[in-house]
């Protein structure tokens, strides 16, 4: 099995959206987010966590990230079709702007 590293990405920050929130949607969310995690089963290696803000570091300097990322997580699957196909119906895409990125991870030679 490979392993695929995908990132959540959407117009708010996690934080805002989470402070945004209601309780009730809140909770609504998370069953939404359990009942795609049991649909996935074993193809979840790690269900991720939303994120914060971050910094974006380059040789000349740091500043504020602006990707959108809001969060990660890590699946496995055959290939880069099976990994879509356990985000296929994912609850991050009921969000208007979300998007799901989703990269093969690759091993380093030698190592």
């Amino acid at each position: 099995m490979k392993k695929f590293i995908v990132l959540y990405l959407g117009p708010k920050a996690a934080q805002e959206q989470m402070q945004e929130s209601s309780p009730e949607a809140a909770q609504e969310g998370m069953k939404a987010w359990m009942e795609w995690a049991q649909r996935a089963g074993d193809g979840i290696v790690d269900l991720g966590n939303p994120l914060g803000a971050g910094k974006e570091i380059t040789a000349t300097g740091t500043s504020d990230s602006s990707t959108g990322v809001a969060g990660y997580g890590i699946l496995q699957a055959d290939d880069l079709a099976g990994a879509q196909a356990l985000l296929d119906g994912h609850p991050h895409l009921m969000m208007p702007g979300a998007s799901i990125q989703v990269y093969e991870s690759l091993d380093l030679p030698g190592m």
